[in-house]
């Protein structure tokens, strides 16, 4: 997959040409490697969001995003995402308070 990064949007598109622009939910560094995890950007329903984990690997020098087939490692890379994002959550009501 092609990738390009905007601020916190990210164009990719998949093996058969196809381009999809996603909102970065959330980015993380979870055993030495990087994920991100990711909506569509035209999703604007909070409830019910398809979030998608794809991890960043280096291939020729280029970071290129790829699904996780491991179950073991997406299931502990989701935990950490969602502690990650629940405790931004809990920081920002912190703030207001």
């Amino acid at each position: 997959m092609n990738e390009e990064y905007g601020s916190d949007f990210i164009s990719i598109t998949d093996e058969d040409g196809k381009e999809y622009e996603l909102e970065v939910l959330a980015e993380l560094e979870y055993e030495g490697s990087k994920y991100l995890a990711l909506v569509p950007a035209e999703d604007n329903c909070e409830e019910d969001l398809e979030v998608s984990i794809l991890k960043a690997v280096d291939e020729n020098g280029e970071e290129i995003l790829v699904t996780i087939d491991d179950d073991d490692e997406l299931e502990a890379v989701y935990g950490a995402l969602m502690d990650l994002i629940y405790e931004d959550e809990d920081t920002e009501e912190a703030d207001e308070n």
